[in-house]
């Protein structure tokens, strides 16, 4: 009986062991070979080609990326989730991380999700975020990390920059790729009713609500009827930061930007410049839009930054308009345009745009000044050396005459 009940419990030991071993393959199988390779047939399938990797600094920041402990607050995978891609944009691709060893895709959103943050931000604005976070950002909880840096944020080090070279490649990939690579891919994945792939596909491929646009695009009608109380919250806690408590573009993180912050004192804007500039950024310059704000918001911090400016209108000599004229028709259209609206010939090819003197007038002194000093970080340079004193004074008077109070944009 005994001898009976003994081999009972080891056939029992025996299934018990058979079966667990058994599940335990079939759970490999299941959760980690088969959708391994599901996964792999489907990044062949919907990659391009010859999809763009890493360079050199970019391979070295991403370590650099790991090695600080990015990836514990940064995610770099827009989820398929609506509010993922109202904010970031179009989900993420398998393909888009082929190149990921070991993966940096994150867990947690202290910080937001950086799979689309390439060409989001301008470098100058990378490095003062790294350096000093508050002084750009300034509810961050992010630390600093001074020891990529040689003492100031317009001084960074090799690891800096192979950081942000890292950080501006994120995304990269897919936007090269193009509206080719996104059809390839659609076509490829042979998911027609797969309502999860289709999202990555009928999204906009980066939605940041602060990547620049350049052009005016889709500017909403703002409301007159603003509540200046809030406009005044809104700028101290997003716009001091870069321009200063009193527009003078001195707030703590104007130092290192390239080009610097600007005077908002120093210029008279109108309102339909200004809700451009909120709405769309400032292609090229760290100044990047603020879509994730209603027109509400962005109409009383426009009301804000027109109240910086205290008028200052002086009538001008007319020998002195025509004086002005002479020298602006000779040296300015060509970037500036005929009537000053910024759309000379050369324009287009400019990474910054030309100012448009029909939707913001400089006072004498900082028309003065860009003349005669130049405007670091654009390409309108010095022009003491071709002009004489008179005709730089001449046509920094006449640039003034152009703004269109009713509607220069």
């Amino acid at each position: 009986m005994t001898s009976h009940a003994g081999r009972s419990l080891r056939m029992a030991y025996m299934a018990a062991s058979i079966a667990g071993v058994a599940f335990f393959v079939m759970s490999v199988a299941l959760l980690g070979v088969w959708p391994g390779r599901v996964l792999e047939r489907q990044v062949r399938a919907m990659s391009p080609e010859r999809p763009l990797g890493l360079t050199v600094s970019e391979e070295r920041g991403r370590a650099i990326y790991g090695r600080e402990g990015c990836a514990y607050c940064h995610t770099q995978q827009v989820r398929y989730v609506h509010a993922d891609i109202k904010r970031f944009g179009a989900p993420t691709l398998a393909w888009e991380t082929r190149f990921d060893f070991p993966h940096l895709w994150g867990t947690r959103r202290i910080g937001p999700d950086l799979a689309r943050a390439g060409l989001v931000r301008t470098d100058d604005w990378h490095f003062t975020h790294l350096f000093a976070p508050r002084s750009v950002v300034a509810d961050s909880v992010m630390p600093s990390y001074v020891w990529l840096f040689d003492g100031a944020p317009d001084r960074p080090t090799q690891r800096a920059r192979d950081l942000v070279a890292y950080l501006q490649s994120l995304g990269r990939a897919r936007e090269l790729a193009g509206p080719e690579g996104e059809a390839r891919a659609r076509e490829r994945c042979d998911c027609p009713d797969d309502s999860m792939l289709q999202m990555a596909f009928a999204a906009t491929l980066n939605a940041s609500p602060a990547r620049t646009r350049r052009g005016g695009a889709d500017v909403p009608e703002f409301p007159t009827d603003v509540d200046e109380r809030r406009g005044d919250q809104l700028y101290a806690a997003d716009c001091a930061s870069c321009h200063g408590p009193r527009g003078a573009g001195d707030g703590p993180g104007a130092a290192s930007l390239v080009p610097a912050a600007s005077d908002l004192s120093a210029h008279e804007y109108t309102t339909a410049r200004v809700a451009d500039v909120l709405w769309n950024g400032i292609a090229g310059t760290a100044m990047q839009a603020w879509r994730d704000y209603p027109p509400g918001d962005l109409a009383a911090i426009a009301r804000v930054v027109q109240r910086f400016h205290i008028a200052q209108d002086a009538a001008v000599p007319d020998s002195l308009v025509a004086a002005g004229e002479r020298v602006y028709a000779a040296n300015c259209v060509q970037c500036h345009g005929q009537d000053g609206r910024g759309d000379g010939s050369a324009a287009a090819e400019l990474t910054i745009a030309p100012t448009n003197f029909r939707s913001q007038r400089p006072t004498m002194n900082q028309s003065l000044r860009a003349l005669r000093e130049g405007v670091r970080g654009t390409r309108m340079a010095s022009w003491t050396g071709r002009l004489s004193e008179s005709e730089i004074v001449a046509v920094a008077a006449y640039v003034r005459l152009f703004l269109d109070a009713d509607g220069g944009r």
